[in-house]
């Protein structure tokens, strides 16, 4: 089975660079899968408590006969519980769920630049479970630069991931670039653009070549620019051809040719007009 590679977060936290994604897997189908998930190889879970399926993603990880230590697992928090306080109850909750001694990995699921609460205030709960030892690293999803700034500005933990759409179509070099200069990592969630990129002319030609699926090139290609990447599926097919990734390598001027494909364009919401 071949090694997949870590990242190291700024905290000297290690998480694997592939992983599984439970996005929109039904509930009564997401403990199988990411069972099988598991057996594959990856070590490494995302979830959210707005995918309502953490407690099967709890389940897979104490049904795989895994070391805890073994397996990454992050969750993110709900959009209705950016109160301190409400924060504070939905990570419980999600501990709860998972059944799990500790979580790896907690993020600010949006920013919601426009809701009733503040990003700031709600990284301070994610400070306070962060001190308290439950969740090994703290981290937000889909924030834009001048969110991240805020932040960087207003708090203490600078966080340890920014999870984002990062796709050839919308490959987000300036905000990876903030990141990185700042120590946050970025994961790419929507890393094939729910499918748009896979007829591309650029990517069937380079998936020729090296005899792999375009997914596989796709993919590929994010592991090799240093993104973070946890593909979905439920067919097991795809759940191992997703894990093949670490046999090939892209030429210099196939990863220039992919990330020259990039148009700005979005299979999800604006994270600076979306509210929730």
């Amino acid at each position: 089975m071949p090694s997949v590679p870590s990242i190291t977060l700024n905290n000297g936290v290690t998480i694997p660079q592939l992983g599984f994604g439970t996005f929109q897997i039904p509930p009564d189908e997401t403990c199988e899968t990411t069972v099988a998930a598991l057996e594959t190889g990856y070590r490494h879970i995302d979830t959210a408590q707005m995918y309502g399926n953490e407690k099967e993603v709890g389940q897979a990880v104490r049904e795989s006969g895994l070391d805890r230590a073994d397996v990454f697992v992050t969750s993110k928090l709900n959009n209705g519980a950016h109160a301190h306080d409400e924060a504070l109850r939905a990570f419980d909750r999600t501990m709860e769920e998972l059944d799990l001694d500790y979580l790896d990995l907690f993020l600010i699921h949006w920013p919601l630049p426009g809701g009733s609460g503040d990003f700031v205030e709600t990284w301070k709960a994610l400070e306070e479970i962060y001190r308290s030892g439950r969740v090994k690293a703290i981290g937000v999803s889909n924030f834009q630069e001048n969110h991240l700034r805020r932040l960087l500005d207003d708090s203490t933990v600078v966080p340890a991931v920014n999870q984002i759409e990062v796709h050839p179509y919308l490959t987000q070099d300036a905000l990876r670039a903030f990141g990185a200069e700042h120590g946050i990592a970025t994961e790419a969630w929507s890393p094939i653009a729910q499918g748009k990129v896979l007829a591309d002319p650029t990517i069937t030609r380079i998936a020729e070549r090296v005899e792999r699926t375009p997914a596989q090139v796709v993919l590929r290609w994010h592991i090799q620019r240093g993104d973070i990447v946890f593909p979905k599926s439920v067919t097991l097919k795809r759940i191992q051809d997703n894990f093949a990734l670490f046999d090939f390598e892209l030429t210099e001027g196939d990863v220039g040719e992919i990330s020259a494909l990039n148009r700005d364009e979005r299979t999800g919401p604006d994270p600076d007009t979306f509210n929730g």
